[in-house]
């Protein structure tokens, strides 16, 4: 069983379809007090990180996810979630996140585009897996995942397992010990993205 966990941001709906599809059950879970009960969560999310963090702190579910983080349990962060895991995110401002992963998430920086891009990064683009991690376990070096952002994670290499080029390379999959998180949307990426999700629910 796996808990999804419900802090009112994101598609919850598309995360339970794929966990679905992959042959296991989950659960939304809102109340912090419920999180422990689980051997491994999912951190979904969309939209501005601010926002994600008060939500989060509105009942405690932010103290939640870090006791949950310290447990040693498994929990996989996925686009807006993944961001939540670092230090802090200048996204609007400077805003504190759940600091269970060392880093901070900044604004892509067209002056650093090597050619003109759009943001945000929208569609499919190719995660190039940058050391092992049972995250992508039995999968091939680089495959293609789908992608909506604005922001991306900076963050030491030690941390870094997947990296994509967009302008620049920028850090899209990260691990710290039991702590996982991803930015493309595992959920909306067919095969790929199914193989992620049924690799951190065999953890």
């Amino acid at each position: 069983m796996v808990a999804i966990i419900d802090y009112n941001m994101g598609n919850l709906a598309s995360v339970r379809n794929a966990m679905e599809k992959i042959g296991h059950r989950s659960k939304v879970v809102s109340d912090p007090d419920e999180l422990m009960r689980y051997p491994r969560a999912l951190l979904p999310g969309v939209g501005a990180f601010a926002d994600a963090m008060s939500h989060l702190k509105e009942n405690g579910m932010d103290e939640a996810v870090k006791l949950f983080a310290a447990s040693g349990k498994p929990m996989l962060g996925i686009c807006l979630g993944m961001q939540l895991l670092f230090s802090k995110s200048l996204e609007f401002g400077e805003h504190e996140g759940l600091d269970l992963v060392p880093g901070e998430v900044v604004p892509f920086d067209p002056n650093l585009f090597q050619a003109p891009h759009k943001v945000p990064h929208m569609g499919w683009n190719e995660m190039f897996v940058q050391k092992e991690s049972p995250l992508f376990d039995r999968m091939p070096k680089d495959f293609y995942l789908y992608f909506v952002h604005s922001y991306h994670a900076v963050t030491p290499d030690r941390y870094a397992i997947g990296k994509t080029w967009y302008g620049y390379e920028f850090v899209s999959a990260v691990q710290r010990e039991n702590i996982f998180g991803i930015q493309p949307h595992p959920e909306k990426s067919h095969d790929n993205g199914l193989k992620i999700l049924k690799n951190f629910v065999e953890l």
